[in-house]
């Protein structure tokens, strides 16, 4: 069965690429629908990884998030037009004691592998998990994302102390909306403090108890624990002021992404005894996990319908091209491909 590959093959360039995929009984094939460009997109998509990654891993498909429908699964474990959330992880073992996320055999798409901008994605089954017809596609699209901050709140609730009143998150971007309505539901008497750079993105933390400036923060602020949600160099200021408010034996949890190394004040965290932990991506238990919350909070997907920022229909590569240089420059939110090639 022939399929069409759409490879980054240098910064703002796609090419087109044929593959023949074998049919194999044990695996679904699902056609891409609609697809979310992510932050870590736009770093291949701009050149702005380092030139030896670059060189290692181009060509190759971009985006990890995604939904589709089902067009083959001989194992019968969805029927043919069924919508599915495409799981980006690959792994090709397991492990007692690491989530698959974390085995460095693992691959994902995207990153080590080709990712979604495919016109066919052929996986095994437990690689899909199937969605209420009656949830937003735009809003399927970026579950991936969710299903990350998903799993760094259940990594959080193992690893930190149960003393929860206040939760403090640093970044008012997507990736600290999502973790804060997470948190909010999934621990909804604890009081939420978000900390980011720009009023107007704060004041869409509708749900928080409260929201500060970063350069503005009250001296008699004092958190149980916290999350960072800013990554790049700007997450060194942020886990610093997350030092400086942190109540002793606190758990700072870790999601911004810094190509980098950060400095941070090592001696306070002895000095407090913190807690500091990093999450990566999520796996299949994440995403069933995430499904269950929103069916108990359908509200949920309320909120998380505002991050849904432009929907494009890409016909081909110079629509793909236009939806990555225009979500360069979008103000907030995520760019949704709807993907009809």
């Amino acid at each position: 069965m022939l399929n069409t590959i759409y490879r980054l093959k240098s910064p703002r360039h796609f090419e087109i690429a044929i593959n023949d995929i074998p049919l194999d009984a044990s695996k679904t094939i699902v056609r891409p629908t609609y697809l979310s460009i992510c932050h870590a997109d736009q770093r291949y998509y701009q050149g702005k990884r380092a030139e030896a990654v670059l060189n290692e891993k181009l060509p190759m498909a971009l985006i990890h998030e995604g939904i589709g429908k089902v067009i083959n699964d001989p194992t019968g474990t969805y029927k043919v037009g069924q919508t599915v959330v495409m799981i980006p992880n690959m792994p090709v073992e397991t492990s007692a004691v690491r989530a698959e996320n974390y085995l460095r055999s693992s691959k994902f798409r995207g990153s080590s592998i080709d990712g979604f901008m495919q016109e066919y994605i052929c996986a095994h089954p437990d690689r899909f998990i199937e969605i209420s017809e009656s949830i937003d596609p735009h809003v399927a699209a970026f579950t991936e994302i969710v299903s990350v901050s998903y799993h760094a709140i259940m990594r959080f609730l193992q690893i930190s102390h149960c003393e929860r009143e206040n939760i403090g998150i640093w970044g008012d971007g997507n990736l600290g909306y999502i973790t804060a309505l997470l948190i909010r539901h999934i621990m909804p008497k604890t009081k939420l403090y978000i900390l980011g750079i720009d009023s107007a993105k704060l004041s869409d933390f509708t749900f928080a108890d409260e929201v500060f400036l970063v350069n503005s923060i009250p001296s008699t602020i004092s958190i149980d624990h916290a999350f960072e949600c800013v990554g790049g160099m700007a997450s060194s200021s942020a886990i610093n002021q997350i030092i400086d408010h942190i109540k002793p034996e606190g758990t700072i949890s870790i999601l911004g992404v810094s190509e980098e190394p950060v400095p941070i004040n090592t001696r306070m965290v002895l000095e407090k005894g913190l807690r500091i932990f990093g999450s990566s991506r999520s796996g299949r238990a994440d995403y069933l996990g995430l499904s269950e919350l929103y069916n108990s909070n359908p509200n949920i997907l309320n909120y998380l319908n505002t991050l849904v920022g432009l929907v494009m229909p890409v016909r081909s590569i110079k629509d793909a091209t236009a939806a990555f240089e225009t979500d360069i420059n979008k103000m907030q939110g995520k760019t949704i491909m709807k993907w009809e090639i």
